[in-house]
Parts: structure tokens; sequence; C-alpha cells
């Protein structure tokens, strides 16, 4: 088992940056895919971001590129999420998830894809 505990969320102005961490526990995560994902009131939950194991591999979704980097530390079995230029719409519980199966040159966007996830750490972007 897999335990994922994320933090680093809080209250953030338009235009600021968060950074998110993932921290994980029970077993090492250095072969796993990693993701994040978030989540809205009201909304589905929707992917936000990939990261092979190998770091080599990444993915984001569309709205994200350019301002989101996730990145991953194998040593200290965490991942990360720099999000930079915040905007209102960006408001959301963010995830983490792992996935024990190998991305596969694949974003894997979908929930199902995944393993195991945290409880959410919740960001606020004021306008």
């Amino acid at each position: 088992q897999v335990q994922l505990v994320e933090s680093g969320g809080g209250l953030v102005q338009a235009g600021g940056s968060l950074r998110l961490s993932c921290a994980a526990s029970g077993r090492t995560i250095s072969s796993y895919a990693m993701a994040w994902f978030r989540q809205a009131p009201g909304k589905e939950r929707e992917f936000v971001a990939s990261i092979g194991w190998s770091s080599i591999n990444r993915y984001y979704a569309n709205s994200m590129k350019g301002r989101f980097t996730i990145s991953r530390d194998n040593a200290k079995n965490t991942v990360h999420l720099q999000m930079n230029s915040l905007k209102p719409e960006d408001t959301a519980v963010y995830y983490c998830a792992a996935r024990i199966s190998p991305l596969g040159h694949e974003a894997r966007t979908r929930t199902d894809e995944y393993d195991y996830w945290g409880q959410g750490t919740q960001v606020t972007v004021s306008s």
C-alpha cells in the first residue's frame, strides 16, 4: 500500500505562485507514474499533469501548459507541482495520484488509471 499526503495549498492572489508537494510512504514510488488532478466545487475531477518514473515524460492539461511544472524526487519519495501565474479558475482541491504501471508514453488523464490517491490540498486563488 502507498499513502500519499499533499501539502502546500493555500490562498493566493491571481498572478501568484504556489508549490504543492506530495509525500509518499509505505513503499517507494520511484517506479510509479505520478500525477496531479484537481476538483473544483460542483465539477468532476480533472487531470492536471503526469510524470513518468524517470521524469523524462511529462504531460500537462492544455490550460496548465506553460504555467505549471510537475517534478519528482525519487530519493525523497516526493512529487511536486509548481504553479505560476495562478488564475481564479485554478481554485480547486488538488490531488496527488500514483499509478503502479508506467505511463507508456501516454498522459493517463483518467482517474481510473491511477491506483492510489491522496486526500487533497485546497488551493484558492482570489481575483
